[in-house]
């Protein structure tokens, strides 16, 4: 019996060790990935195709016009990281490339106005494009979105006498996103009719001007990858992170369970009243930000145990508004599936050799 028991403790362990990150006072441990074939005696750690699809899934958490959560369980973290990566740098968007400055009096240099416009989201969905070959100087329907930017300010005739407020006194002064206006190239205008072409938000200040000043642009927006330049990264955010999980290893109540709920974010731990006394209760694992807040009281860091699951991410997508954050997790897939068949490719080809 004690050798069953001891043989249970000791299983016991290698799971928290395989499954489980644990977080210390001065340290993190089970931080590298063991479950490789052959490293624990009585595990099968051989991969399989079958063993994946049944212990994988994805589970959206929150989702609305910008902004994705979801859950990607049982996945190895290199796998995780090369999606995010994916979605950071390799999932394609239109941005202007090219800037041709007919006239710019404002106080703005070319080079610094020409940066600012580069970086404005555009609504256009870059699946409907090509990308531009190398030597192209003239774009064509197919490659290339044309934007027109011509605006003055002139002074405002209605103006009271005594006014100060430039917004009163001048008319244009303030140059926004939206006065960036598409302008069709080809048929264009009849194949992206209802597309609605332009930048994502109105409302982004490009530059002031005063009466006399004006600016007369035309921009040309291509294809690309934030690979090659942060303008054209889809996401203004997407990160990862693994599922938190707290135990509590005794039962902790009175002023040291109002102090314990202290230590973690709001919503993981709650008092309940049981029996005339205020006992603590995980409540929202998912909550917590893992500040290990806790540990500092001596008298409450071993009532608990924090931990994060190893093979449980939850990402978070923020989309720029160019293209919906779900179909950029589906974009980001294709990519990947890309990859991997070029792989399998390359490899067949060497095997041949």
């Amino acid at each position: 019996m004690k050798t069953l028991a001891k043989m249970a403790a000791t299983m016991s362990n290698v799971d928290e060790i395989r499954d489980r990150v644990i977080l210390g006072e001065f340290d993190i441990k089970n931080v590298h990935t063991t479950d490789y074939p052959g490293n624990y005696p009585g595990y099968d750690d051989t991969w399989n195709l079958q063993k994946f699809q049944k212990n994988f899934r994805i589970d959206v958490v929150q989702m609305d016009e910008t902004f994705l959560e979801f859950d990607m369980v049982g996945i190895d973290a290199a796998l995780a990281n090369a999606f995010r990566r994916i979605l950071l740098a390799e999932v394609p968007t239109m941005a202007v490339e090219k800037v041709l400055i007919y006239n710019n009096t404002s106080i703005i240099q070319d080079e610094i106005l020409a940066h600012r416009l580069g970086l404005i989201p555009i609504k256009a969905d870059p699946r409907l494009f090509e990308y531009r070959n190398a030597g192209d100087e003239e774009g064509t329907e197919i490659d290339t979105i044309q934007l027109q930017l011509k605006i003055k300010c002139t002074r405002n005739p209605r103006a009271t006498k005594d006014s100060a407020d430039p917004r009163e006194l001048y008319l244009n002064h303030m140059v926004y996103s939206k006065d960036m206006k598409w302008a069709p190239i080809g048929n264009q205008a009849d194949v992206f009719a209802d597309a609605n072409i332009g930048p994502v938000h109105g409302d982004i200040l490009l530059a002031q001007l005063r009466p006399g000043q004006e600016l007369d642009i035309v921009m040309h927006c291509v294809k690309g990858i934030g690979q090659d330049h942060a303008k054209f990264s889809p996401v203004a955010t997407a990160s990862y992170r693994l599922l938190p999980e707290i135990t509590l290893m005794e039962t902790v109540e009175g002023e040291k369970a109002e102090r314990l709920k202290r230590c973690f974010s709001p919503g993981v731990i709650e008092v309940e009243n049981h029996g005339g006394k205020v006992v603590a209760k995980v409540v929202n694992s998912r909550l917590d930000t893992c500040s290990r807040e806790v540990l500092r009281h001596d008298d409450l860091k071993n009532a608990v145990k924090l931990a994060r699951v190893r093979d449980h991410f939850i990402f978070s997508v923020e989309s720029t508004g160019i293209l919906a954050p779900d179909v950029l997790v589906t974009e980001a897939i294709k990519v990947l599936m890309t990859k991997c068949q070029r792989f399998l490719s390359e490899l067949d080809s060497t095997e041949m050799e």
